[in-house]
């Protein structure tokens, strides 16, 4: 079983046109349709309604950039035997 997610919208008639992959031409498909309606406030939701804290990211973003992150030696690999 393959999952095909995408949102469409719904015609005057009630007509949703959905376009498959050219490689399922001439082939039975069973579908099954799930779907769930896209409120116009999920578009706008905001990081407190998220579970994000109050100004989180306006007091953390930019916070290193006068430390500059260091990347240590990562020392020598070892020499392992090839495999056959």
């Amino acid at each position: 079983m393959q999952i095909i997610k995408l949102k469409a919208k719904v015609d005057a008639e009630g007509e949703v046109t959905i376009k498959m992959p050219q490689d399922l031409a001439n082939q039975e498909l069973e579908i099954a349709i799930v779907y769930q309606l896209v409120s116009p406030e999920s578009s706008t939701q905001t990081p407190e309604s998220l579970g994000w804290p109050s100004g989180f990211f306006e007091q953390t973003a930019g916070c290193l950039a006068d430390e500059p992150l260091v990347r240590y030696p990562q020392g020598e690999y070892e020499n392992r035997e090839p495999i056959e």
